[in-house]
């Protein structure tokens, strides 16, 4: 019977894939003892300690202490218990190791010294209070003071970022570098910017109507996709259809006036870090990306521009 069969400690080893040395180390510690002993006194082993071995080697490569092992094997706990208890364990351990491997990612891709380290580590490590902390600052300083009936409300939600309990480092990263953005003093300014430019395109009477960059992003959408050269006379047509839409949205004659007025509002519009905060926001909060406005405003600048007069003249 198989039951019956004893295995001497180097055909144990071979049949379990651990050394010699270490069935001697279990052997010694009680948790593999053997079955008997050959006349010449050396130790044999049955099928049972095959198995005992081969959950010992397993639970070994998952982290399992000795200690817990032994208790397992000797069936003095659960080894389900033992499993979620170390699953959990290894999901904390994996958190840590994503904000470590994001942290070290974005400073070797900047070049980082020991202060923007550090920085970046104490970024990565701050609690979901914290993170709402410092982009409520960042909003409340473009939108004016949000609250509960601030007229953008809306707005401030879709632009707050969730990074979620057990973030991918994907999702660390893009946190990082969206922190960064709301500290910028440059860009809040901006930001700052074209929200005024926002309210002024709205505060017209009559029904609610899109601001200057809507306009164009909506105008000139055909004309990117077709490639067409703004400064070419092919976007002409393309440009009057823009600014007379515009105009008639303002009751404004479609003049240099009203076109000088639109450049003012597509050049405080055309920061490429508006557009990067909400690519980094769709990563953090796993939305889908798209909707950049910084390739029609650029298109549509330059086109405008090769249509306006010349001051100097």
């Amino acid at each position: 019977m198989s039951g019956d069969v004893r295995y001497p400690i180097g055909e144990l080893a071979r049949r379990t894939g651990l050394s010699v040395k270490s069935i001697r180390y279990y052997a010694d510690a009680g948790i593999v003892p053997p079955t008997d002993r050959s006349p010449a006194g050396y130790r044999l082993f049955d099928d049972e300690a095959v198995a005992r071995l081969d959950l010992i080697r397993t639970l070994r490569d998952l982290g399992v202490e000795l200690a817990t092992i032994r208790r397992v094997v000797d069936r003095e706990v659960p080894l389900p218990e033992v499993a979620a208890a170390h699953a959990e364990a290894l999901a904390v351990q994996i958190r840590v190791l994503r904000l470590r491997q994001a942290v070290l990612t974005v400073a070797a891709r900047r070049g980082s010294e020991p202060a923007e380290v550090d920085d970046l580590h104490r970024l990565a490590r701050l609690t979901a209070r914290e993170r709402r902390h410092l982009v409520g600052d960042f909003l409340a300083t473009v939108f004016e003071s949000p609250d509960d009936r601030h007229p953008y409300r809306g707005v401030l939600v879709s632009m707050t970022p969730e990074l979620p309990d057990d973030p991918s480092t994907e999702q660390v990263q893009a946190w990082l570098e969206l922190a960064g953005l709301c500290r910028e003093p440059t860009f809040r300014a901006s930001m700052r910017r074209m929200v005024r430019q926002h309210a002024a395109d709205h505060r017209v009477p009559g029904l609610p109507r899109p601001d200057a960059v809507a306009v164009v992003r909506d105008g000139v959408a055909d004309a990117l996709a077709a490639g067409l050269d703004p400064t070419g006379p092919e976007a002409g047509p393309v440009v009057t259809a823009v600014t007379g839409r515009y105009a008639r949205l303002h009751d404004l004659p479609d003049d240099a006036d009203l076109r000088r007025r639109l450049l003012d509002r597509l050049t405080v519009a055309n920061d490429p870090r508006r557009d990067r905060y909400l690519d980094l926001l769709s990563v953090i909060n796993g939305w889908s990306s798209g909707g950049a406005v910084a390739p029609a405003v650029d298109w549509f600048s330059r086109a405008l521009r090769a249509r306006m007069p010349d001051p100097a003249r």
